[in-house]
């Protein structure tokens, strides 16, 4: 359960997209990524954040972040899901 003051965003990996594809959420503010696959094992990583995680069907993964740095962060899966893998990506946008 997220702490008070912190909005959970709520992210479904499936082959081969991110949904959304675009998170979104001003600089300072804390937030909970809340991730789920909705087939096969997947995984997330934001280098720019230092962020990597796995992502599993049938379970939650739960990232807390606050960035206080507005710019535009990208992330993708690195774990191999099949043939359009390398197209599962998405960016994380913190508005100033």
């Amino acid at each position: 359960m997220a702490q008070s003051g912190e909005r959970v965003i709520k992210v479904t990996a499936r082959k081969f997209t991110y949904d959304p594809d675009e998170i979104v959420f001003k600089a300072g503010e804390a937030v909970v990524l809340e991730l789920t696959s909705a087939d096969v094992h997947m995984g997330f990583k934001c280098p720019d954040l230092g962020l990597r995680a796995d992502i599993f069907p049938e379970k939650q993964t739960r990232i807390p972040l606050k960035v206080d740095q507005a710019g535009r962060y990208d992330f993708y899966c690195d774990v191999f899901c099949g043939d359009d893998h390398e197209n599962m990506t998405g960016t994380i946008v913190v508005q100033a």
